[in-house]
């Protein structure tokens, strides 16, 4: 795997997790019982913690991606021999 195919495969698993991980532990308005006023979305998370959030997104990200560079380097599955969908 070449670099540029690592830092491709790591990005995409990352946006992956992320999209995973953003929804884990928010309390939204309407769930505290807090009133938005006028334009304000009942759904906004009272505090998202998108710190904490990249954080773990980004640690879980780096493990399932050292799982992927595990079984290709390994040859665990071997890619060439996937069917090519012809």
């Amino acid at each position: 795997m070449s670099l540029a195919t690592g830092i491709a495969i790591y990005l995409t698993v990352w946006w992956t997790v992320l999209f995973a991980v953003l929804p884990l532990g928010v309390i939204s308005h309407a769930e505290a019982g807090i009133d938005k006023g006028d334009g304000g979305d009942p759904g906004a998370p009272v505090d998202p913690k998108l710190k904490r959030k990249f954080i773990t997104t980004t640690w879980v990200s780096a493990i399932v991606f050292a799982l992927i560079w595990i079984v290709l380097r390994f040859h665990l599955i071997d890619l060439p021999s996937l069917p090519s969908g012809r």
